[in-house]
């Protein structure tokens, strides 16, 4: 979930988010889900698509940059043959409005004709970024295809988006930590956390 650089960052829609980024250490984060809970979280979801593929042997296709901590962290709670893959896309750029139109930033090195295929992401948000990967890797044939997302935000919703596993539905604020940035920074923070208006 890439987002504009600049020392104020405002959220799609005109929310505002009058914060400085340029100071990490004085920025003011609110804690939405403790890294205990997001750890149950996974661990529910592992077992969910367990249950599914347990005889499949899937394809897992991250969606880079944000899904790459919770793919990982995916990954070791499933306990049967699978490979990963992983796609980089678009829709964002550097700025906080979405340009409507999405870019294959890293394509699909994995072919997927005939495979079952779990496409993991870190959020769905207006949908334009995931609607536009799975159209992508449907056109390919795979034999399955779904959609696991650690979080969905559908009050920023613009296309339809089919969810078969979701961690957490989430509020329309500025979240980073667990893989979700602001300027490619705050990824790494083992909690997900939101940004306090002032």
């Amino acid at each position: 979930m890439p987002w504009e650089s600049s020392n104020a960052v405002a959220s799609p829609r005109g929310k505002g988010y009058n914060f400085s980024v340029d100071n990490i250490a004085e920025t003011k984060l609110r804690l939405l889900f403790a890294r205990e809970e997001i750890a149950r979280t996974v661990d529910r979801l592992a077992s969910e698509i367990s249950r599914d593929y347990l005889d499949k042997a899937p394809l897992l296709i991250g969606v880079l940059t944000g899904s790459f901590i919770f793919l990982a962290d995916l990954a070791r709670h499933l306990d049967f043959p699978l490979e990963i893959d992983f796609v980089g896309l678009s829709s964002y750029g550097r700025g906080t409005e979405s340009m409507g139109k999405v870019k294959m930033e890293r394509a699909l090195h994995t072919s997927i004709t005939g495979r079952d295929v779990l496409v993991v992401e870190d959020i769905v948000d207006t949908g334009l970024t995931t609607s536009y990967l799975l159209d992508y890797l449907r056109r390919k044939k795979p034999a399955s295809l779904k959609l696991c997302a650690l979080a969905d935000k559908p009050s920023r919703r613009q296309i339809p988006v089919t969810i078969d596993y979701l961690g957490f539905t989430v509020p329309d604020e500025f979240l980073v930590g667990y893989g979700l940035d602001c300027d490619q920074k705050f990824r790494n923070l083992p909690d997900i956390s939101y940004f306090e208006e002032v």
